[in-house]
């Protein structure tokens, strides 16, 4: 778009669709991790995935 000559107020609203998009997407795979992996290792006492997840979150966020 930029490349294009397109209006900036353009590029922005893509941009923030686009972080949106993904935004929505990391909070599917968290909830997918939760809901699978993390519960699982809770079950197992595997507190180095809990915490590893715990950092990955820590780093979306």
């Amino acid at each position: 778009m930029i490349e294009n000559d397109e209006d900036c107020a353009d590029v922005l609203i893509q941009l923030s669709a686009s972080r949106s998009a993904l935004n929505g997407l990391g909070k599917q795979i968290i909830n997918e991790h939760i809901t699978h992996c993390i519960a699982h290792a809770i079950e197992h006492g595997d507190e180095e995935e809990i915490e590893e997840f715990r950092k990955a979150i820590e780093r979306f966020i």
